[in-house]
């Protein structure tokens, strides 16, 4: 039995919720990214955040390697930032280079004002998930 820490990737891959976004990582070229060292702080979108976007985003990203790059290390932090510490911060730099905005509205932080955290610290062996409602998209 392999009792190996998951990674965020293995996270991810475990988790039937986050099965387009594991696609998305594959396509991407981002597995091996994000199962290295890290430590990594990776805002999930679920399938339900993808079924979101207009009709044929998704595949119109999947056939773009360079922007869906550009969409899922948007998703993506340096650092371990864990949920107490997202409360404090106005704005996160992303690993494509744009900040996204972070507020609290009614006790929920919120992305972009677009995207809510439903789940946090989902802890892996190379940095956390926090479970986001919609995709950010940078501008």
């Amino acid at each position: 039995m392999d009792n190996k820490p998951k990674t965020i990737v293995d996270v991810a891959v475990g988790n039937p919720d986050f099965s387009t976004l594991v696609t998305a990582i594959k396509a991407a070229g981002l597995v091996e990214t994000l199962s290295g060292e890290g430590p990594f702080t990776v805002f999930a979108p679920t399938n339900a955040a993808f079924a979101k976007l207009p009709e044929g985003t998704v595949e119109s990203l999947l056939a773009d390697i360079p922007e869906l790059k550009k969409v899922l290390t948007y998703h993506v932090v340096a650092g371990k930032v864990m949920a107490a510490d997202v409360m404090g911060l106005k704005s996160a730099a992303t690993v494509q280079g744009n900040d996204v905005t972070v507020a609290v509205v009614d006790g929920s932080v919120k992305l972009n004002n677009t995207a809510t955290v439903t789940a946090t610290d989902i802890e892996a062996s190379n940095g956390v998930i926090h479970v986001i409602d919609s995709v950010l998209l940078p501008a």
